[in-house]
Parts: C-alpha cells; structure tokens; sequence
C-alpha cells in the first residue's frame, strides 16, 4: 500500500485505488503511526497525540475503537492490509513500505532532483500543522525540499522568478540568497544584486547579530568587481558527450596553462570546433567566442567587438579593442581561422593584454612566435567506434569497427554515417560504403581524408530527397546560424524538410537556431552554383533580412524591444551578408539598422555600411536622404565635438527631413553643441510630433529638451519635459527612452539635494540597462550611485561603485563614461584628503576633453585642481586654475559651473572681504537659477567662508 505525506494525506492500494481514511482522529492516528513507521507507539503517547490535554473520558478504549477504524479501512481497501498496523508490548507499529517521504529522499540521495520535487503536493504533513509530533518529521523534510530546491536551481538558467519568491519566504537562507544574486548578476540586474546581499547582511546583523558567511561574502566582492566567471556560458551548448578525446582535452588545458596562443590544428571535420568548445566550456574565467566561418576580412573587427560586447563606435576599432582586453582576464576562441589573415591581429591584442590568452582552431597554424601547435588528428579505432557505436544506438562489432577504418575515425563523417544505420541497418552500411570509397579511392592531388569526408557527404546528399537537396544547398547562403523562420523564408520550402535534415544531422541545431556544420556548408555552396540557384537565393536572402529589419525597428521602440534586440544580435553576420549580396536594397537595409545598431552602439559598424550603401548609384532618393541624416547622427555621436553643427545643418537645408531625424540629429549633440540652435531644432521636432500624434517622437523629443535645459539648471523645465517623456515612454513600454527620461530627473533631483529620489531612478535606470545590454549606460548611471554615495558622505560605496563603472567603461572603451567615472573617484579623494590620488584623478581627462571640445568638463576639473591647490596652500596656482575654469564657464553659459569658479576664486583670494564677495555672487547666481547648494555639497563653500570670517580685513577693494 502507498501512502503520501509530502501534502494532504494520500493512501492508495498498490494498484492504485484511493483509500477512504474515514474521521479527522482517525487519518491524525495514521499520521502519528507514519511519523514513526516502523517503530512502536506508545499508547499513552498516541493518547497524548490525538487529544492533548484534553483526553476522552474512557482514552485508552476510544483509542483501541480508533485503531480499529484505521485497520478496517485499510483491510476493506486491500484484503490483509489490516495487518499493516501490529500491537506489541512497547505499542503500535505501522509497517509500510511505500511512503513518498521515503521515495523523495531516495530520489535525492540518487540526484534524480526533479523527479524527487515532483512528489510533493503542499507542506509536508499538511492535515496535522499544529500537532507536535509531526514538527521534527515534517521540519527535516521542508529542510530536505528546500535543499533539494536550491539544489535543482543551481542547474537551471531560468530560474530568477522562483529565487526571488523563495527568498521572500527564506530571506535569511544564505544559499538561496547567493543563488538569487547570481540570478540577477545573470540577467543583467547587477545593482540589483547588490541589493539583495545588502538586505541580508542588515537581517542577519539586526535579528541573529551576526555577518554573512565567507561564501556569500566572495560572491559580493565577485559581483562588485564585475566577475566574468558569474557570467553563465556564452558558448553553445552541446548536443551530445565529446568521445575519444581525453587525451587531447589534458593535453590542450596543460598548454594553454603555459602558453597564451594555442591553436588546434587538423583536416576539415576531425573535431577541432568542438574540441575547442569543450576546453572553454573547461576554462574557469571569461570565455569569449568568435565563429570566424561565416566572415570576410573586413568583418573581423566587428564580429570581436560584439563578442567582447564592445561599443563600435570608432572610426578606428583596432586601438578601442586593445584597451578594452588590457584589463581582462580572458579566453578568446577564433574558430576557423584558415581562410582569413588574422595573424596580426591575433600578435597586437596578445602583445597590449597580458591577461588574454587565444585557443585557434585552423587547417594550418597561425604562423606567430610562442604560437604552440596541438595536432587534432582522427579518432584512433577504439574511440572511432565508441563514437559510431554511440551516435547510431548500437552496440560495438567487427561491421562498425569496418565502418570506422573506411571512414578513417573522421568524427564529422562517422556522424553523418551513423544517421543511416537506422534505415540499413550496421552490415547494410558497411556494404555501401565498402562500394562507394572504393571508387573515389584514385583521386589525386587531394587529401585522402578529404576525399573520404567528401565522398561521405556525397553519400548523405544521394540518399535526400530532392526537397530535402533543394534545402540544403539553398541553407548555405545564411552566415553562421539561423531561425526556422529564415530558413523556410529564403528556401521557399516547408519547416519539415529543415527538421528532417536535422535528423540526419546535415544541420546543427541549439537553443532554437540552426546551423550547417562548416564543411557541410562549403559543400552545400558548390551545389547550390551547380543548380544555378545562388543569386536567386541570395536575393531571396537578402529580402528576408531586409523585411526582418523593418519589422524589427518599430518592435525596438515598444514593449518587445528586449527580445528584438536580442533577436538581431543574433543575426549580425546574416545583416552583413545581406548587405554584401543585394548592393541595390542596401540603402533601405542600413535605414532599418539604423536604430538598432544606434542603440547597440554599433556606431563604427553603421558609419562604414551607410557610407557603402550611399555609394551604390541609382538608389531611391528618400532612402539617400535618410541615410544621410543617420550618418551625420551617428558621426555627432562619436565626435563629441561643437564642429558638426554646420554640417548638420547643411544637412537640413539639402533635405527635406521628417521629424525623427530632425530629433536624432539634435539628441545626438546635445551635450557638446550650440544650445540655442538645438533647443531651436527640438522645439520644431516637438511641434511637429505633437501635430502627427507621434507619441514614441514626442517622449524622445521631451527628454531631449530636458537634457538641453540641464546646462541652464532650469529645473523646473527639466522636471516638466523629463516627466512627461517618462509618461509617455512608460505608456509605450520603451526601456531605452525611461533611461532617456529619467536622465534629467536624477540631475533636477541631485541639483535640489533629493537623494532619495535621484537614486530611485537609478536603480531602476541601472536595472533596466543592464537588462537591454546597455553596457555604456551601466557604467554612467552606476558612477551617479556613486556620487550620490559621495553626497551622502558615504565614501567606500562611493569609491568601490566609481571603480565599478570605470572598470565596464574601459571594457567598453567609452572614454567618456571611464572620465564620468574616475571624476568621481577624484572628487572622494579629494574629500577624503587624498590630494595627490585626487589630482592624478583629475589631471589626466584634461587633453581628451580639449579633443573632443568638452569645454564643461574641463571647467569642472579646472575648479577641482583649483581647490587642490588651495588645499595646499599654493594660492597663486589657486587663483590661475579658478580663472581658467571661469573663463571655460563663461564660454559654455552654465550658472551653475560660473557660480562654482567663483567659490573657488573666493577660496584663492587673499583679502577675506574679496572671498566674501565672490561667495556672495556665486550664491545669488545659484539662486537666480533656483538650483542653491544643497548641504551636501557645502563642502568647499563652508570651508572657505570659516576661514574668511577668521582672516581680518586688509581694506582693499
């Protein structure tokens, strides 16, 4: 008989009958014998049990008639079940076999978590809660479920919304916490996590008066310090147990442990790929991909870019790509090498980044000094068969040892046999190809084992179907992997026929995207030219992308923006391809990138295709014009400078423009360029969006304005344009413009001294960047929590929250968000007494922002070195940088920047009555604008004016 506890009581027969337990009493007194299964109970204690201090009158009889009860319903269920409850001298026993409390810890005990956790129902011993005698039985189980829990999430990548409602019910589980922050490390919510480790060390300091243990505390500082190894695997996963490959995998992690450039070399097919795949799945740290097949030359730069998630926003990739590797510890895969020059590119990033190692896969080495070479050679017969034997679901013989020596241990071509077993059985497969290689066996001038891999997908291609054929060749035309959709869309073919070539392993597939294996592709392009087919493909192709990109550039201003930016992540290379093949939609293509590689920072990427696309004649004149506003935004965005505004407005003047680009051309200068001119602008842009009913142009026009009127400390505008975009960014469910709208509210809130407010919206802004993948807008709203920090006098978040951001400015080789970021790190210094920390802080922005006319950061700094010198003593240095930074204040128009060169002028005066002065100038200036310091930022104001009330009046004007 079965009986189950992990819920309401359950009895059932061992066929599987329910048993009706009649009485509430009766179904506690079968709890109380199942607690105790297979030990006597007392009398007195079941007694005891059942009716607590408030026993029946005659209790051992009422007892007796209620184990009465219990046998007859067991023996009315099971003839001879009564039994299963004996009497004995020490009391009654329940013997049973068959509890799920029992088959739940054997379960566990097997690993078989899944199946265990299914078995539970509700709380364990459900109907008895409050009964004593359960809580110690029914406490250790919960503890066993909630371990078996934790131990099955650890496994599963999908698991945050189940963490975080455990942790509500478990705040204090350290385990459960660690699991719940690595969730939100995982999927970007990085402050997030935080968070979490914060609460629990305030819940375990407040209710037990004790710390977090060890483990949880490494994983803070890993979170801190922006780990890559709590990152989760960005390598395909595998579909199958890599075999025969011991040897090699010990072999290759013993050489990339003493060297830095490894390259697995070999014939087509032996294995490389996955080989290298396995070594990085291995590999403690960071692991980045580069799947170099698909690429051209030009390519490459972008492909290591994306994969190290790098903004592309320089004309000039290369030297953006070294410093962000200077810093990392990191293992790069380049597969497939051999059909590109890569060798000097391979030597520059090995040469500036001490902390990078390279694993190559290729037919022929690299060619590099320290370059070490690990042959991959076919399967040596033993595992060749292993590996046939496993991929065809049969058991080791002489017949598939014959097939492996005809294949020569190919893993490639013993995979594509073994899919044939099942319709020719083993003798039947080896009788083929015995006759198929014995008439290509006098070929010359190609490898045999090229000869044999070939012939092997020969074999595979005769036994298609001419869908099937049709499919195949015409799959070739995609750049490294693609969507079902993709596939039946420029084949003009049904899904099955893609899902039968998976099945017979002519296409790969993971995570729901599809690929050729490499040689397997080559070959599908010599046939698909053999049919004729190829530029009809290619088009095909190339309309496909192009309508996928249009689709997409709607869906990345609204609700689905997460998942289509993900979803054309995956199809870069496919885009490219696009581009290369079909020179006359090129334009429409890069108009419909634009946005997306805007928001991906692909800036570089998307200069170099419109300056392509505008160069292919005959092409729709609305679509030229269009991709000239594109490529004057996005070469405003990366110059940063004050010159492009006479570009822009040539640009203006030449076209007819909508008013989209009339706002993208204004947002992206709107720190560096004339105000008055883009205020001009995006007051046109607003108009016209208002008059169109365009909500998604308003909200982004608004939050533009807002962000224009941040130089002016115009609060109140800022608040009323910055409220209204996040309205209306909030109704359109556009991550991306809430950060835009938000911008401005943190500023009007930190200005007007409400931290609490300003760090409520970066929370949310760092939460929601990191979700998009927005690496840049991480490292700036994670610099405004650490000024906020700095505000509040907090000055280790402050210092580690600033090196945070600096730390993923660099590996995204944002100068401007590194310089946001170690301003930061200088202004603690500084406050702190470090003077000569904060002055080597300060000192080294000053040159980048002349070059990119960042004339309000270097009054900033100006200000910053002036109160250093004045720190010091050096009031004649003090005077000279204070002047400096009035005049570059004055040139920019900012009170607020006008205002703090005053104050540091005061602190440099001699004459206290001049100090006075110009500390009363600065305060009337400040409160012109409505923005007066706030307390927290009195520091140096405070300073200066005590030391001026002690200094007597010299008399001079």
């Amino acid at each position: 008989m079965y009986f189950g506890v992990l819920g309401p009581l359950v009895v059932r027969t061992d066929a599987g009958a329910p048993v009706s337990v009649p009485d509430t009493k009766v179904r506690t007194l079968l709890l109380d014998l199942l607690v105790h299964r297979g030990h006597p109970v007392s009398a007195d204690r079941l007694i005891e049990d059942l009716w607590g201090d408030r026993p029946p009158r005659n209790a051992t009889g009422t007892l007796q008639a209620r184990i009465s009860q219990l046998r007859t319903a067991l023996d009315r269920a099971e003839a001879g079940s009564r039994a299963l409850v004996a009497h004995g001298p020490a009391g009654y026993t329940l013997t049973a076999d068959v509890v799920d409390s029992n088959i739940f810890e054997q379960l566990v005990s097997a690993g078989r978590l899944r199946e265990a956790l299914d078995l539970w129902r509700g709380p364990a011993y459900a109907d008895v809660p409050d009964h004593e005698f359960a809580r110690a039985t029914r406490d250790r189980l919960e503890e066993a479920r909630l371990t078996a829990t934790e131990a099955l999430l650890e496994q599963t990548d999908d698991a945050l919304p189940e963490l975080t409602e455990l942790v509500r019910r478990h705040p204090l589980r350290e385990r459960l916490r660690a699991l719940h922050m690595r969730a939100l490390y995982r999927t970007g919510r990085h402050d997030e996590a935080l968070r979490s480790y914060d609460e629990l060390r305030r819940m375990l300091a407040d209710e037990l008066g004790v710390d977090p243990g060890p483990e949880l505390v490494d994983l803070h500082a890993a979170v801190l310090r922006h780990d890559p190894s709590l990152q989760p695997s960005r390598l395909p996963a595998p579909l199958n147990d890599l075999i025969g490959r011991t040897e090699a995998v010990h072999e290759a992690q013993r050489l990339l442990t003493t060297n830095r450039l490894l390259t697995l070399v070999g014939p087509g097919g032996v294995g490389k790929t996955r080989l290298a795949l396995e070594l990085g799945r291995n590999h403690a740290g960071d692991v980045r991909l580069v799947e170099l097949a698909p690429l051209k030359q030009d390519d490459v730069l972008e492909a290591l870019a994306a994969a190290l998630d790098l903004r592309d926003e320089s004309t000039n990739l290369l030297p953006r790509l070294v410093e962000s590797l200077s810093t990392r510890q990191l293992l790069l895969i380049l597969d497939n090498c051999e059909h590109l020059d890569i060798a000097d590119l391979v030597r520059r990033l090995l040469a500036a980044a001490p902390g990078l190692r390279v694993l190559a896969t290729s037919r022929e080495p690299l060619g590099l000094p320290g370059e070490r070479l690990l042959d991959v050679p076919p399967l040596e017969l033993h595992a060749a068969a292993d590996l046939f034997a496993a991929r065809a679901g049969v058991n080791d013989s002489e017949a598939v040892k014959a097939i492996c020596r005809r294949l020569d241990g190919i893993p490639l071509a013993l995979e594509l046999a073994a899919t044939r077993v099942r319709a020719l059985g083993v003798q039947g497969l080896a009788d083929r190809l015995h006759d198929r290689f014995r008439l290509l066996s006098g070929g010359r001038g190609v490898p045999e084992r090229q000869r044999t891999l070939r012939a092997t997908i020969d074999w595979s291609w005769d036994l298609l179907d001419p869908e099937e054929r049709a499919m195949l060749r015409r799959l070739a035309v995609h750049a490294g992997t693609f969507s079902l959709e993709a596939a039946t869309e420029v084949s003009r073919l049904p899904d099955a026929v893609l899902l039968a070539l998976v099945d017979k392993s002519l296409v790969a597939v993971s995570a729901e995207r599809y690929r050729l294996l490499e040689s397997v592709a080559a070959y599908s392009l010599e046939r698909l030219a053999e049919a004729g087919e190829e530029a009809e493909t290619r088009q095909h192709h190339a309309e496909y992308y192009l309508e996928l990109a249009q689709r997409a550039e709607e869906q990345l201003r609204g609700p689905e923006q997460r998942t289509w930016l993900r979803r054309l992540d995956q199809e870069a290379a496919n885009f490219r391809t696009a581009l290369d093949a079909a020179p006359q939609l090129s334009l429409k293509l890069v108009n419909a990138l634009a946005w997306y590689w805007y928001l991906r920072g692909r800036l570089g990427e998307a200069r170099r295709s419109i300056a392509a696309a505008l160069a292919v004649p005959g092409q729709d004149p609305a679509d030229r014009a269009a991709a000239t506003v594109w490529q004057v935004g996005m070469t405003a965005t990366d110059a940063k400078g004050t010159n492009l505004t006479e570009t822009t407005e040539e640009t203006l003047a030449q076209y007819d423009v909508p008013a989209r680009a009339l706002w993208f051309l204004t947002t992206t200068q709107w720190a560096y360029g004339d105000r008055d001119v883009l205020m001009g602008r995006i007051d046109r842009a607003i108009e016209a969006f208002t008059a169109d009913g365009d909500r998604w142009g308003l909200a982004a026009a608004l939050s533009t304005r807002a962000q224009l009127n941040i130089v002016h400390a115009d609060l109140d505008a800022m608040r009323r344009d910055g409220h209204r975009s996040l309205e209306l960014f909030d109704e359109l469910g556009d991550d991306w413009g809430r950060l835009q709208a938000t911008y401005s509210l943190i500023v009007a809130a930190e200005v007007s001294g409400d931290y609490p407010t300003a760090e409520g919206y970066l929370s949310e802004a760092v939460q929601q960047a990191e979700e998009l993948g927005l690496w840049t807008e991480v490292s700036f709203r994670t610099s405004g929590l650490g000024r906020l920090a700095f505000l509040t006098g907090d000055y280790a978040r402050a210092d580690a929250l600033h090196e945070r951001a600096r730390r993923l400015a660099i590996e995204q080789s944002n100068k401007s968000a590194e310089e946001y970021a170690e301003v930061g790190l200088g202004l603690s210094a500084r406050h702190q007494g470090r003077l000569d920390d904060a002055e080597a802080h300060f000192t080294k922005w000053l040159a980048w922002l002349a070059q990119v006319g960042g004339t309000p950061g270097i009054a900033f700094i100006l200000a910053q070195l002036g109160f250093i010198a004045e720190q010091r003593g050096d009031f004649t240095r003090a005077q000279a940088l204070h002047q400096q930074g009035y005049e570059a204040a004055q040139q920019v128009g900012d009170e607020r920047a006008i205002a703090l060169a005053l104050e540091g002028l005061a602190g440099a005066a001699e004459d206290p009555d001049r100090a006075r002065r110009l500390l009363a100038e600065a305060e009337a200036l400040r409160a012109k604008v409505g923005a007066p310091l706030p307390p927290a930022e009195r520091f140096d104001v405070e300073r200066i004016t005590s030391r001026a009330r002690r200094r007597p009046s010299t008399g001079s004007p």
